[in-house]
């Protein structure tokens, strides 16, 4: 559990600094009790890996590994204490607080912004392309400035969600990519003579599926230098603070392609609302629920303040693509290492932080198997309070393998679960168990959980008759 932590938080750029155990220095060449290499197996999951040798290393050791897990980009570090140095005293005392601040970028050079905003002005349509390292408040502030300056259009991966704006979705947002290259958003990206790329990470969507033919233009802006490549060549890069080169370039911008004004643009809008406006054409029949027809009640039963976290598996496609999210980290996913069992793991994180703690709902999503892989942590929400409604989306079958197995070879193997209550499993844990068997149930049982306070789960008999259609109509030409 402690690798696969590490190297999501890692991979998807959270800050995780682990401190792990091991046996005597005296010890640590022999064949013993709990003896491990276990910072031979920490290192490629993390950012720093160092084993602290003697006691007078303690302060440095510390100090490094938060600042190397706080720098961008940031991620996990790991530090190694054995047992006899843990129990003794440094003569080196803590460093102060201010150590632990993670040095501040600045913006790129002036010619480099000023090229950059020049083509800007020239292209026909320019995309802001959004990436995790565009998802922090300080840079989702930029942006929006540069939004209210001049209206570009916005493409997002699954987890920069939440940059946009609710009054501005409707003009500048096409939605979000990630997976398979068939949303609005991919056919933005495709259309576009100009694509700047901020704090985009190629764990989460990689160029050669949204850049097959290698033939678009792109700008990119980030902490680091790009991963040059075959999909992936930008004529410019801004290097430096992301949130100062997005100030910079809204100062230096003159004029912007309105998408508003854009028919191509107009279309694509048009299209990306349209699942809504069929649902709301249909009646509130009965069967299994449909996975649309959850979002929409969902949707309206949160406010864009409330976390919602999301699991691995069918049910994040269907969330990351339809769910609307108007703040930044209030709509969170694994979709670089796509670890299943984030869901309640972080469900649980994100109710200990709030001021004070456990004070508002939060909501999470699973699918039954990616529940199963943290499932015990049900414990943990309950003995620290935390006020959370979790929603299975149970088929008795890992969906997303099912249905990538039977288009890639006819038919599925090793898929299926079941046997398990969902409703009982949470409440001997101490939490309130709901069902939703069929859609007339949802908005019932819906507001009964989400108005719980403390732990509730909801177990969720979804329709997937139709998920492998998240994976068809892909832009012909894909790589893959």
């Amino acid at each position: 559990m402690l690798t696969t932590g590490l190297v999501t938080a890692t991979t998807e750029g959270d800050p995780v600094v682990a401190i792990v155990g091991s046996v005597p220095r005296l010890l640590n060449t022999k064949h013993t009790h709990q003896s491990m290499k276990a910072l031979e197996i920490l290192t490629p999951t993390s950012k720093s890996a160092t084993n602290i040798d003697v006691e007078d290393q303690a302060a440095e050791v510390i100090l490094a590994a938060f600042r190397s897990a706080n720098g961008n980009p940031k991620g996990s570090a790991v530090v190694s204490i054995p047992m006899d140095v843990a129990a003794g005293k440094s003569k080196i005392t803590a460093f102060p607080e201010t150590a632990y601040k993670p040095p501040l970028f600045g913006p790129a050079p002036q010619n480099d912004v000023s090229t950059v905003a020049k083509m800007i002005d020239n292209a026909k349509l320019p995309v802001f392309f959004l990436g995790q390292r565009a998802s922090s408040n300080i840079v989702v502030s930029a942006v929006r400035e540069f939004l209210r300056k001049h209206k570009i259009a916005v493409v997002e991966t699954f987890q920069a969600a939440g940059a946009v704006p609710e009054d501005l979705a409707d003009q500048v947002f096409f939605g979000r990519v990630g997976l398979f290259r068939n949303q609005t958003g991919d056919r933005l990206l495709a259309k576009s003579d100009l694509i700047i790329c901020l704090g985009y990470d190629p764990t989460e969507y990689d160029a050669s599926s949204w850049n097959p033919d290698s033939k678009l233009r792109i700008i990119h802006v980030d902490y680091q230098p790009c991963d040059y490549g075959a999909y992936y060549h930008p004529e410019v890069e801004l290097l430096g603070s992301v949130r100062e080169n997005v100030l910079a370039l809204s100062n230096a911008v003159q004029h912007v392609t309105d998408p508003a004004q854009d028919e191509f643009c107009k279309g694509l809008t048009r299209e990306m609302r349209s699942w809504q406006q069929t649902l709301q054409s249909k009646d509130g029949g009965k069967g299994l629920v449909n996975p649309l027809q959850f979002i929409a009640n969902l949707q309206k039963r949160v406010s864009k303040d409330t976390t919602v976290t999301v699991d691995v598996g069918t049910v994040y496609i269907y969330m990351m693509r339809h769910f609307y999210a108007y703040e930044p980290r209030k709509l969170l996913c694994s979709n670089g290492q796509q670890t299943l069992g984030v869901g309640m793991p972080w469900a649980i994180a994100a109710s200990l932080t709030q001021d004070p703690p456990c004070s508002q709902k939060v909501v999470s999503l699973s699918g039954d198997g990616g529940f199963m892989f943290s499932s015990q942590e049900l414990s943990t929400a309950v003995l620290q309070g935390c006020n959370i409604t979790h929603f299975i989306w149970n088929d008795e079958a890992y969906n997303m393998v099912e249905f990538q197995e039977e288009l890639k070879y006819n038919r599925s193997s090793g898929i299926k679960l079941g046997g398990v209550d969902f409703v009982k499993y949470a409440e001997s844990f101490g939490g309130k168990g709901f069902r939703i068997n069929d859609s007339s149930e949802i908005e019932k049982v819906m507001d009964e959980a989400l108005a719980h306070k403390g732990l509730s789960l909801v177990d969720v008999r979804i329709d997937y008759s139709h998920a492998k259609e998240l994976a068809g109509n892909l832009i012909k030409d894909s790589v893959g």
